[in-house]
């Protein structure tokens, strides 16, 4: 019995120390409006930046867009605490219907929140015709 306690108190410290040294993710902010562009320049580019708030580097493992027209880049390497990273996403509108849209980033990192999201958004006005 006295095995089975300490077991479960080391498990418990171990537990705690991992979740006292976890990066964390914050955004300037996490949504971007591009508001209204002409179909003649479809690709519009939003720079998200954020810092780590953490006690350990940030690593962002994946960034998965909602739709093909859109793109994101992002720093690779590994963010120590207090330092800023980048997301940078690009929209491309060429050959999409003139409208509004909205699109999703879709993160994955190491950080205590495992996964946020970035949105974009805009309205694409048709080109007008030259004569």
């Amino acid at each position: 019995m006295k095995k089975i306690v300490m077991m479960l108190m080391l498990m418990a410290s171990v537990t705690a120390f991992a979740q006292q040294t976890q990066a964390e993710i914050k955004f300037d902010k996490t949504t971007h409006n591009f508001g209204k562009f002409s179909e003649s320049n479809p690709v519009q580019t939003a720079i998200f930046t954020f810092t780590n708030t953490g006690t350990s580097p940030l690593i962002i493992n994946s960034a998965m867009a909602s739709c093909g027209c859109t793109v994101p880049t992002y720093t690779k390497t590994p963010i120590k605490p207090g330092e800023k990273g980048t997301v940078k996403v690009t929209y491309n509108g060429k050959g999409k219907f003139p409208g509004h849209f909205k699109k999703t980033v879709t993160l994955r990192t190491n950080a205590v929140v495992e996964m946020c999201r970035l949105y974009i958004e805009g309205d694409m006005e048709e080109a007008k015709e030259t004569k």
